[in-house]
């Protein structure tokens, strides 16, 4: 833990704050839209007419996990003090105070204007960090409004366009040398503030068991509840609608009473056999289920084995992005045990290679085999399905993996690996900035994938990974949009 960390967390005053980022410029330049594109919403109205903003406008901003606060200001005009033009600039000016950085935006398109030198001549008398934008430099026509901005003697200018989301990247690249550190320290607070919240519950567990028709799910849950809750029976296909019960276990590990709201499924045969509307609606109603659990449970049929089908079960519960596991029931009745097991091991391995190592319990709906740990399992799981890694530790893996495994380079132009952020949980998603990805191998994605999953613990779940690079202006297929696109997705 840092020092400066240290200090924040013993202090007895409040956690660090986000830095605090202000963007300046004269009227529609786009500091608007730079302000919606860095907040990811439309918070601050835009038009071509100038003067739209009149206020200070602040949201939450992120450029690859780097969080910081950012405040639109009006447009910076020359005008009696009086006016409202006037006081506008008076508000911008005062914006300034407790500020960490200032992005000062012009028009690339547009060139220099006297008045943007004016702003210049003052940001170099103020004592704040100033990073140079040049705003609306896609395509050739904003390279020549570019190489001017240099004469401003504020640095080099970050060419960007706002409204395509081209060189955030590099807007990344200017602002954290100087606002960095405290970023890290607010989240890294943040962070420390949650883990001494004594109580985070996740809430019930919502568990949904599923499978080919007769695999026992019913009975399964029934044995679990000590009760004939759900109708059972040697036909296949009893259960049609989705059944959800909420109930209490007993972790026989701990003594712990946990919550789980368990759902049974109808069983899902291929879709070749599914003729009858009926049958039709209760798999739709089962995927349906699948959708709003946390963790799903793959019965298998010891008497079966694992076939095609499970595999294809298998397969859309990972495309919904839910943590799975699987268990092979009747292992009371198994033949050949030892065998029947690392033979569905070898198989979920070879069938479904991007979750490699997934859970595997051999249980018995009659007996109560391997129940309980199947269930503490289950728990286990849904923890890393929720995790999110702190940004300075994920990158500090993202550094070490390509050092120890550097980008390859195709066509002796190497791809370049900027930064990684995690874009969410429940499943976890991250997102890696870059150049020339459209040239990175599938195997180096499999390896940065492999990464995530076995040094950052998210073994068991499926992890989204998303490539994205600056928008070529080019591209006949462009358009708008996020921040960033192309690239692609792996999990």
């Amino acid at each position: 833990m840092s020092a400066h960390l240290a200090n924040a967390m013993d202090s007895p005053t409040a956690p660090p704050q986000k830095p605090e980022v202000i963007i300046i410029g004269r009227p529609n330049v786009g500091k608007s839209t730079l302000f919606n594109r860095l907040v990811g919403k439309k918070l601050a109205l835009v038009d071509d007419q100038p003067g739209v903003t009149r206020d200070r406008r602040m949201g939450d901003a992120e450029i690859a996990g780097m969080s910081f606060t950012v405040v639109d200001t009006a447009g910076w005009e020359d005008e009696d003090a009086e006016t409202l033009p006037g006081r506008m600039r008076a508000q911008t000016e005062v914006s300034i105070e407790g500020a960490d950085a200032a992005m000062f935006v012009i028009d690339a398109r547009a060139g220099l204007t006297p008045l943007d030198e004016e702003i210049a001549r003052w940001l170099r008398s103020e004592e704040i960090p100033v990073v140079l934008v040049a705003n609306k430099a896609e395509g050739k026509a904003g390279e020549s409004g570019v190489l001017e901005s240099y004469s401003l003697g504020l640095g080099d200018p970050v060419a960007l366009s706002a409204e395509h989301g081209e060189g955030v990247a590099d807007l990344f690249g200017a602002l954290w040398p100087i606002i960095g550190a405290k970023s890290e320290a607010a989240e890294a607070a943040a962070e420390f503030a949650a883990s001494e919240d004594e109580e985070k519950p996740l809430g019930p567990l919502k568990l949904a068991i599923v499978g080919r028709p007769n695999a026992g799910k019913s009975t399964l849950i029934n044995r679990l509840l000590g009760e004939d809750r759900l109708l059972t029976g040697p036909e296949a296909g009893i259960t049609r609608d989705s059944i959800a019960v909420d109930w209490k276990w007993t972790d026989p590990r701990t003594g712990d009473v946990r919550d789980i709201h368990l759902v049974d499924t109808a069983g899902m045969r291929k879709k070749r056999n599914v003729t009858e509307k009926l049958e039709k609606l209760s798999v739709a109603d089962a995927r349906r289920a699948i959708d709003f659990a946390e963790v799903v449970v793959l019965l298998l049929d010891a008497t079966q084995g694992l076939e095609h089908q499970d595999l294809k079960i298998a397969d859309m519960v990972l495309q919904e992005g839910r943590a799975l596991m699987v268990a092979i029931n009747k292992w009371d009745v198994a033949e050949d045990a030892s065998k029947l097991f690392n033979g569905v091991r070898a198989a979920l391995d070879d069938g479904l290679a991007q979750v490699r190592g997934l859970p595997l319990f051999a249980v018995s709906a009659k007996t109560g085999k391997g129940l309980d740990a199947m269930l503490g399992a289950a728990f286990e799981i849904r923890e890393s399905w929720s995790k999110r890694v702190p940004t300075a530790a994920l990158n500090r893996w993202f550094d070490d993996a390509l050092e120890a495994n550097p980008p390859p380079a195709p066509g002796g132009r190497r791809v370049k690996l900027r930064y990684i952020t995690q874009a969410g949980t429940r499943p976890p998603r991250f997102v890696i900035f870059g150049t020339r990805l459209e040239s990175l191998p599938k195997s180096y994605e499999r390896y940065l994938v492999n990464g995530i999953r076995s040094k950052l613990g998210f073994e068991a779940v499926p992890v989204r990974v998303v490539l994205k690079s600056p928008k070529n202006p080019y591209n006949a297929n462009k358009g708008g949009g996020g921040n960033y696109s192309g690239g692609s997705e792996r999990g």
